[in-house]
């Protein structure tokens, strides 16, 4: 390869860098889209390479963490990779056991249930060099995509990490978790603190190894409502938005744009639109033009197509996508689903959604 076909990092050239540009709020020829776990179990291709290994130990794969992220993007043209891994990596960094129990989800054998528990955690500075494998699947991942499209990062929210680590897995209720808000606010800031102290080398790292965008994922901000989420999920992720771009630019790495995804969070929009991202991302559940409305012309929004859609005819679905795309209008979007691939989701129709978004928002600007 020339020198001058390598980027600042000695990474391939970007070749299409749309979705980036909408990230930022610049024009583009058509609406970017890449969908949340697109490297998922609805292709067979996934459950394959998935199948002989523990879940932890794929993530903890530089080489498998490549392929299960580039094979959405052999068979669909989506306009962003994001790199496999997992939220609950951090809080094993931080010396928590979690499993991942097949039909059930990720369990932690021994959650967090009294203050003191906290001592038991590592220190958040030392997060980063545990995460290596991560830092090494993005780099491998970025050299493989040969500047086909951006590689985004990832991590979970502090108060998303937390529900984790106090219920001990997945809850319908949050109610332990919420319990420590009302019953031990200090813990519970403390807590929060050491995930923002842990999430912010963490994705500047990501960012180090190769990321070229970075999104924040508060899967579960549906459980908090405007008082609890202004108290313990918002300032933290204020902070993580601003400490990474300080971290970056202290590394004297270029600024990426950062994406807000907080599912059900749609009471905190214009808070999030203030939050320090240039991207927030919507569920299915908020109705585009309110949301556009709420968060003013500074900032790109991303979403929102109930994923449930993808069970409909192709048809319906470029229906439905049309009407999305006209709703969010042509600038500062970035066309995504309002939460995650289903495992039971047919690969045709996820490609019947990436193209209708890239045939209508062409015609779209072209009218």
């Amino acid at each position: 390869m020339e020198a001058n076909e390598c980027g600042p990092q000695g990474f391939p050239e970007l070749k299409n860098d749309t979705f980036l540009r909408a990230a930022w709020g610049e024009e583009t020829d058509y609406t970017p889209v890449w969908c949340m776990r697109q490297a998922g179990r609805y292709l067979p291709e996934f459950r394959e390479t998935r199948a002989a290994q523990d879940f932890f130990n794929t993530c903890r794969s530089p080489e498998t963490c490549c392929e299960l992220t580039l094979q959405p993007l052999r068979r669909f043209p989506l306009d962003a990779a994001i790199i496999f891994s997992d939220i609950l990596v951090v809080p094993q960094a931080l010396g928590m056991e979690v499993t991942m129990v097949p039909g059930k989800g990720p369990s932690f054998p021994e959650p967090l249930r009294e203050e003191r528990d906290l001592q038991r955690l590592r220190d958040p500075t030392t997060v980063a060099s545990e995460l290596g494998y991560v830092f090494q699947a993005i780099t491998l991942t970025r050299q493989r995509l040969a500047g086909r499209v951006p590689l985004i990062g990832f991590a979970g929210a502090p108060w998303t990490l937390m529900t984790y680590m106090v219920e001990g897995g997945g809850s319908s209720t949050m109610a332990q978790a919420k319990r420590w808000l009302y019953q031990r606010p200090q813990a519970s800031h403390q807590l929060l603190r050491i995930l923002t102290d842990a999430l912010v080398p963490y994705l500047v790292g990501q960012v180090a190894a190769g990321a070229q965008a970075l999104q924040l994922f508060e899967s579960h901000a549906g459980h908090l409502g405007p008082q609890l989420f202004s108290k313990f999920a918002l300032p933290y992720i204020r902070d993580v938005a601003k400490r990474v771009k300080a971290g970056l630019q202290e590394a004297g790495l270029a600024p990426v744009p950062m994406i807000i995804f907080a599912k059900d969070g749609h009471f905190a929009l214009e808070e999030l639109a203030q939050a320090g991202y240039e991207v927030v991302g919507l569920d299915w559940t908020v109705a585009p033009e309110k949301a556009r409305d709420c968060v003013g012309k500074t900032v790109t929004l991303q979403g929102n197509l109930d994923p449930c859609a993808l069970y409909a005819s192709e048809e319906e679905i470029g229906q439905l996508v049309q009407q999305m795309l006209n709703d969010f209008g042509p600038r500062r979007y970035i066309a995504n689903l309002g939460h995650g691939l289903y495992p039971d989701m047919d690969p045709e129709h996820v490609g019947a959604f990436v193209d209708a978004v890239h045939k209508h928002s062409r015609l779209l600007r072209q009218n």
